[in-house]
């Protein structure tokens, strides 16, 4: 991305916030298109990019205009990378000429959406749009950044470069730190005092936040996502040959970012919505935290800290393993 600035905020909403107002002020343009499945924020504005309505958007519209949403890669579920290509330029010809679209802002890892990783297709066809249509193409890492996914931003691992990244979260560590990462030539195009916050880059979130950069390196955490999700998906995948209660139906990964999808059968693929949330009453009762996310609110993600040791895993995995049991007796 070099030559790049850096916008420094407070939230990860505040940072998606500033994106698409850079991304208007340089392109001059309203449009901005999000995906199914995507989480962006609860703010006014973030709420509208905001796919899920329950339970974040019930009782707070109306929500700002100029926002299209199309549909994510989805193939447990049927939805191809080409049927979100071609329904992408459905919208283009039917609602929103290209030339009226500011950005287009996806998660290279949706977050509440299931833990799904888009595509490298998807991304690299993404990149080839914008460039043609002269789009800012945003890539929203507020959870998916420092790391987790095995390098410092997810979408490194499809050789994909966007314009604007936006992050928050891990990037100090807990403290309230975020920020809006860009080409110089885009960040440059707003007008000074256009851009800035009370709080923003407060110098206790930024000493933090050289801090986490600084453990990141010296501990090779980049390296210990991968080590992190090859060990969990290994244990997940043994579960999955025990479990006789709900299936496992997906195991989704990329680095240390992972996703169980649970469903009544492999064959119907119903999700197993209610299980799954038995399930995670269960699993606290036997001393392991869980949270579900995804459309039907039937999967199971994992996002550790990237410094929790192999005895801690095995403990979670063999945890969530009694669990899953202790459901099966008592359905029995």
């Amino acid at each position: 991305m070099a030559p790049a600035k850096t916008l420094l905020v407070t939230t990860g909403a505040e940072a998606v916030e500033n994106a698409v107002k850079i991304a208007r002020y340089h392109t001059g343009r309203r449009g901005i298109i999000v995906f199914s499945g995507s989480f962006h924020g609860r703010t006014l504005l973030t709420l509208g990019m905001t796919a899920q309505v329950n339970p974040y958007k019930m009782g707070f519209g109306p929500f700002p205009g100029d926002i299209y949403r199309v549909p994510f890669p989805y193939a447990y579920r049927g939805i191809s990378t080409q049927d979100a290509l071609s329904a992408l330029h459905a919208l283009f010809e039917t609602e929103l000429n290209a030339s009226e679209v500011a950005a287009i802002i996806i998660e290279p890892v949706q977050g509440e959406g299931g833990f799904l990783p888009a595509s490298s297709e998807f991304l690299k066809a993404l990149r080839q749009i914008c460039d043609t249509h002269a789009i800012v193409l945003v890539a929203d890492e507020v959870q998916s950044g420092f790391g987790r996914t095995g390098r410092l931003f997810a979408i490194e691992n499809f050789d994909v470069q966007p314009d604007l990244i936006a992050a928050a979260k891990s990037l100090a560590g807990g403290l309230p730190l975020a920020a809006v990462i860009g080409k110089a030539e885009i960040m440059n195009s707003v007008h000074r005092g256009g851009l800035g916050g009370t709080y923003a880059g407060n110098p206790l979130a930024c000493a933090a936040a050289l801090a986490v950069l600084d453990v990141v390196e010296n501990e090779g955490l980049l390296t210990r996502a991968e080590e992190i999700g090859a060990r969990l998906q290994a244990g997940f995948e043994r579960l999955r040959i025990r479990s006789n209660h709900a299936e496992i139906g997906e195991i989704r990964r990329l680095g240390a970012m992972i996703g169980i999808e649970l469903v009544t059968d492999s064959v119907s693929r119903e999700p197993a919505t209610d299980v799954t949330a038995r399930l995670i009453q269960e699993a606290a009762r036997n001393g392991l935290l869980l949270a579900s996310a995804g459309r039907f609110h039937n999967v199971i993600r994992f996002l550790v800290p990237l410094t929790t040791s192999n005895d801690i895993l095995d403990e979670a995995i063999s945890i969530l393993g009694r669990s899953m049991e202790d459901m099966s007796e008592l359905q029995a």
